[in-house]
């Protein structure tokens, strides 16, 4: 970087300028913020109240939300769509964003220019079509794999790893109590699911021709970025539900308020951990 600083490579100023004269602003509307009208309707619909506050996201034009269509709903791959889905997608994008949607690195859809009024129907057109799970950024979210169950080169399967923890977290209030947490599984060491920068992230390994489960924690991918540290020895497929269980209890015993898994990680590092996940076995 020292070398390369202030050379040819330097994005400057007016290279942005010119790059951005390609992209062009939708026609948007001059609209009034909505904040009292779906203030008042969170009110009257506590679910559209909690689908609002982990789904929906602030715009920079006034009177416009980025809502995060949620493919992650118990008992399904993370990420997956059947094809009627993906054409019930592309109706919404049509109808409540410009007809332009955006795939997300975490598996979700974003329709990124809703008009605010405009977010309730959408809000029950999502929940028909299975897309309404007010889960974003939590623990379910889920960023994972194929894994051996599509993938050549993975090492164990990752799609039952990720329905197991679904299912094990299914309570929607647990899983506002437990707060955001970023759970990455990857099949192999290929990393497609970055499990490496998951707040707990599990990789699959081969031990003499059997699946196991490698599990690490601290993993960071915002600004702060950091990668995780191995737990321990890993973990057979039926383990890990309960695994991930007895992690989740040593954060919701030592957190402090408001405080995010992996805030507490860093603060009392990942010995409390360690010793909860294997105290069995000793």
């Amino acid at each position: 970087m020292a070398y390369l600083r202030g050379g040819s490579t330097t994005l400057t100023e007016a290279e942005v300028q010119r790059v951005a004269q390609h992209f062009v602003d939708p026609e948007y509307k001059a609209l009034p913020d909505h904040s009292a009208e779906l203030a008042a309707l969170d009110a009257e619909h506590p679910g559209f109240a909690r689908w609002r506050s982990r789904n929906v996201q602030a715009h920079k034009r006034a009177g416009y939300a980025a809502v995060t269509l949620s493919l992650k709903p118990t008992g399904v791959a993370p990420g997956d769509a059947t094809d009627k889905q993906l054409d019930a997608i592309a109706d919404m994008a049509d109808r409540y964003s410009f007809g332009e949607l955006r795939t997300s690195h975490e598996q979700n859809i974003i329709l990124a220019d809703v008009e605010q009024s405009q977010l309730h129907a959408l809000w029950l057109e999502a929940r028909e079509q299975g897309f309404a799970t007010p889960n974003i950024g939590l623990l379910t979210d889920i960023i994972c794999c194929p894994g051996g169950d599509f993938c050549s080169l993975a090492n164990a399967k990752s799609i039952p790893i990720a329905e197991s923890i679904q299912r094990r977290f299914d309570d929607l209030d647990y899983l506002f109590d437990v707060g955001e947490l970023d759970l990455n599984i990857s099949g192999c060491m290929n990393a497609c699911g970055h499990h490496h920068v998951g707040h707990i992230g599990i990789l699959g390994v081969d031990k003499k021709g059997e699946e196991f489960y490698q599990v690490s924690l601290g993993g960071n991918s915002a600004r702060d970025a950091s990668l995780g540290k191995i737990l321990g020895p890993s973990f057979a497929q039926e383990q890990m539900a309960d695994v991930i269980e007895k992690l989740i209890n040593v954060y919701v015993e030592t957190r402090t308020e408001d405080e995010r898994f992996i805030d507490t990680y860093q603060r009392i590092g990942i010995e409390p951990f360690k010793e909860r996940v294997y105290a069995a076995n000793h």
